[in-house]
């Protein structure tokens, strides 16, 4: 696949940029898909347990979801060159402490650091490309982006199950440095530098309540099956991270700068869209999360056929958003963000039939089909629907809160599971026997519910946009990372609304 922007007469420094972009949008994007494959391994080698695995998943997505607000206002302050640079740089310093990790707190902490300097690098990505490129050039070059975001989703498990079977976990981690270094030589080659903007400010404050809140709640999520409801180890994070969060929330309501822009939320398609995206994300987490350890764990599969379990799920999902997308801006985002993620629910329900040993085309492929038909259906206008409900010069922090409320979602989602399916195994771990399959089972109906919970948001509470809504560019919504604004800000006429 060639990396184009469209026109013919794009330049070699505007090629440049757009390699570095995606270079550097996709080590964020396969670590988080590739570790997932590896963490039976990972505990096989360092222990800990499910709630070690979560951990490894999670303190990358605690520092992610709560760290991307504040690292797109950084790129908008100190210039998305140097932003973006020092985010990769941290990347591939902190992969080398995850690879070289002697025990499983060395590898959690590398963990949440490299979730720190991806949340640089997420948004500096996309807007480094909106930098480099003119209005003409820049939608295909946004495309073309977000097309290698689809396959970096494809590539990581199957990379993933290849290094974890064939060499050892720690080179999911190693990969990533040659990876940065590419990017890092194409950053100072070709990216242009910005100037500062003298009179903003770095709302340091709102990252920190909400790191802190998000954090306490998550630690209490994951260590209560070792410590119980009761125990101060438990109590005393929980509250305090609710406090936290709270105050997080009071605060940037009258923070002059706020990196969440609360008041966005009074608008009925941004604050629905949102929920369902909180919803139908955390419903996502939990399915890859716990799928891919259920089937090393239980079912016996490698951690190369793990990965493979979910090929189909993005394949369908790369090839049809973008249509069902095009659908979507013909007809109103309403009836494919009810009846996605419906349909998803549905699919998922399917997986209900897997048992100890099960057969991939007939208990794992069916279900996977019909998850991704409807997973396909609703991304594109999920995301587009929610940016276009904000004013065009709030598009951006728009397109960063949906970002992250999906990153959130993950987090949360698998750590409030692990609570649950914890009481049904032994030793803290999934193995092969009944109560794990049943354990699997409360899990497939908790994403179930999760999944049809978005799509019922979506019928109640969506109203088709009264502007231009272009779903289509928008196709893999927040899987692939932060999409462009989408919005047409001339209003529909009569007959266009017809």
């Amino acid at each position: 696949m060639a990396i184009r922007a469209g026109a013919s007469g794009m330049t070699q420094r505007q090629r440049l940029t757009l390699l570095a972009a995606i270079v550097g949008s996709a080590l964020a994007t396969i670590d988080g898909s590739i570790v997932n494959v590896a963490l039976p391994a990972i505990e096989q080698d360092l222990g800990g347990g499910l709630s070690a695995q979560q951990w490894v998943s999670n303190s990358y997505l605690l520092s992610l979801g709560s760290l991307i607000l504040i690292g797109g206002s950084l790129g908008d302050i100190y210039g998305e060159r140097k932003v973006f640079a020092i985010g990769v740089l941290g990347f591939g310093a902190f992969s080398v402490a995850c690879a070289l990790a002697p025990t499983i707190e060395v590898l959690i902490a590398a963990r949440v650091l490299q979730g720190a300097a991806a949340a640089l690098v997420t948004p500096s990505s996309l807007a480094i490309i909106v930098a480099a490129f003119g209005p003409r050039e820049r939608g295909a070059a946004i495309g073309s982006w977000t097309a290698w975001g689809g396959i970096a989703s494809i590539i990581g498990p199957l990379a993933g199950g290849v290094i974890v079977d064939r060499v050892s976990w720690r080179w999911i981690f190693a990969i990533n440095i040659p990876l940065a270094l590419a990017t890092l030589v194409l950053v100072l080659a070709a990216v242009p530098a910005t100037s500062r903007v003298g009179n903003r400010r770095v709302d340091f404050v709102g990252a920190g309540l909400c790191a802190l809140g998000l954090g306490g709640v998550v630690f209490a999520l994951i260590e209560q099956p070792h410590y119980g409801w009761s125990s101060p180890v438990i109590l005393v994070p929980l509250v305090t991270g609710c406090i936290a969060f709270a105050s997080f929330l009071a605060y940037e309501r009258r923070a002059p700068e706020p990196m969440l822009k609360l008041e966005l939320f009074s608008r009925r398609n941004f604050a629905v869209g949102n929920a369902e995206t909180l919803s139908m994300y955390a419903g996502l987490a939990i399915l890859f999360f716990f799928l891919v350890i259920y089937l090393q764990q239980v079912a016996g599969y490698t951690a190369l056929e793990a990965g493979l379990t979910t090929v189909p799920v993005t394949v369908i999902m790369f090839a049809l958003s973008r249509r069902f997308g095009a659908l979507a801006d013909r007809y109103g985002p309403r009836l494919f963000m009810g009846a996605g993620p419906l349909v998803a629910a549905a699919g998922i329900l399917l997986l209900l039939r897997v048992g100890m040993h099960p057969s991939y085309a007939t208990d794992l492929l069916p279900g996977l089909l019909v998850f991704a038909l409807g997973l396909s259906l609703t991304v594109a206008p999920l995301t587009a629907t929610v940016l276009a409900d904000a004013d065009q010069s709030d598009a951006g922090i728009a397109s960063a809160i949906n970002n992250a409320v999906a990153r959130v979602a993950g987090l949360i989602g698998v750590s409030v599971v692990g609570v649950v399916v914890a009481a049904t195994l032994v030793g803290d771990t999934f193995a092969p026997n009944t109560e794990s399959v049943r354990a699997f089972h409360q899990v497939v109906l908790i994403c179930g519910v999760l999944v049809g919970a978005g799509g019922i948001a979506g019928i109640i509470g969506i109203t088709n946009p009264r502007r231009v809504v272009d779903a289509e560019r928008c196709p893999g919504g927040q899987l692939v990372g932060a999409p462009q604004p989408v919005v047409d800000p001339a209003p529909l006429t009569a007959a266009e609304r017809s």
